[in-house]
């Protein structure tokens, strides 16, 4: 089963289930880097550290197995010196112990940036279950791990022949030579064999870091099914988003119809189109439109308008024009300001003529719109 679930994961991990294992402490780790790396700085800092520090710690020895008679009498007097001998000793090694711990900060940085996180922490008895070890071992992971420590054996115990039968006249002459000269060249012949089975240690880092994150992408994998529930989880369910865009629709619609009663004026198609317009100077420099609809929306606009007295203009082209180019709670358009300066004009008398009275005045007739404004150019009103 565990198998048939593995080659159902064809599709490459998400950039969720990335952030995921991210947070769950999951990123690629080579034990191999981190192993060559500190090594590294290890030979290197005693390479560069090494004479001088041989020398104090040297000199630190001498000092500790000399001291003045009085102090084996006095209480204290002997952690007093061994104090300043250990403060003395750590300070000697400080440089070699700090670059040590950069170096392990660094590694993981190199492969997948540094994680902080309590997860790796929590209990989880599925590790100690004795079969899942044994699985483990038995493993694609467990082999190749199998096959990196005898490849790294095999590299090291190559390395360390090599050296060994290469300087074999070296070291025979070294029993020759006087005590302190043979101490210096046996050191520079140690850290030269540990420098060479460090590099050899590269080429296995080399190998793993490749193989580390290709095997961190190869479990994250995912399943169809799994891609497209999380895909369904970012984005909605289709139904209920459906339902929240039909609410939103129905709350945008009432709003629109609420400021029908405040317009100014409606102009009609007669009956397929409906757009109500409202003009105050003291807030846009030229009408917006407030209401716009067709078919039932319009009916319901011009049923409004009638309850409340707005003029309605029946201007199959502007209405047209107004529907297709306008956007609520937005100004007309600039190629329109004309044509409806000319509705507007008729609305102040239509308003002058209800106060003050007198003759009423006559609707605007054969309002054209500019060339492309129109969507249905030529085309009458619609049917009643």
């Amino acid at each position: 089963m565990a198998e048939d679930s593995d080659l159902e994961k064809t599709e490459s991990a998400s950039a969720r289930r990335l952030e995921q294992a991210r947070e769950e402490g999951q990123v690629p780790h080579s034990r191999e880097l981190a192993t060559f790396i500190s090594l590294l700085v290890g030979v290197v800092g005693l390479y560069v550290l090494g004479r001088w520090g041989g020398h104090r710690m040297m000199q630190l020895v001498k000092s500790g197995l000399n001291f003045e008679r009085r102090l084996a009498f006095e209480p204290g007097g002997m952690g007093q010196v061994l104090s300043s001998l250990a403060t003395d000793a750590l300070l000697t090694i400080a440089p070699l112990l700090i670059a040590s711990v950069v170096a392990a900060l660094v590694t993981p940085f190199l492969m997948g940036g540094w994680v902080f996180t309590t997860q790796v922490l929590r209990f989880d008895p599925t590790r100690l279950d004795p079969m899942q070890g044994l699985g483990r071992m038995f493993s694609t992971h467990g082999l190749v791990e199998l096959v990196k420590a005898s490849l790294k054996a095999v590299l090291v115990g190559c390395v360390g022949v090599w050296v060994v039968w290469r300087e074999r006249d070296h070291l025979f002459a070294l029993m020759l030579q006087p005590l302190e000269t043979s101490m210096d060249d046996f050191a520079a012949l140690v850290l030269l064999a540990t420098l060479l089975i460090v590099g050899s240690l590269a080429i296995i880092a080399a190998i793993d870091v490749p193989f580390q994150m290709w095997e961190y992408h190869r479990r994250l994998r995912m399943t169809k099914d799994e891609l497209r529930q999380e895909m369904k989880e970012q984005e909605g369910d289709p139904q209920i988003k459906g339902r929240i865009r039909a609410a939103q629709r129905e709350m945008s619609r009432r709003r629109m119809m609420a400021n029908v009663p405040k317009a100014d004026v409606v102009v009609t198609n007669p009956t397929h189109y409906a757009v109500a317009l409202k003009y105050d100077p003291d807030r846009a420099g030229a009408p917006v439109v407030v209401a716009k609809g067709v078919d039932l929306v319009a009916g319901k606009i011009r049923e409004l308008a009638r309850e409340n007295h707005v003029p309605i203009l029946e201007a199959p082209p502007l209405a047209r024009a107004l529907y297709a180019h306008c956007e609520l709670e937005q100004q007309i358009p600039a190629a329109l300001y004309t044509v409806v300066a000319e509705v507007m004009a008729w609305v102040f008398q239509l308003n002058h003529w209800i106060s003050e009275g007198g003759l009423p005045p006559d609707q605007p007739s054969g309002l054209a719109v500019p060339d492309g404004m129109d969507p249905e150019p030529g085309k009458a009103a619609g049917p009643a």
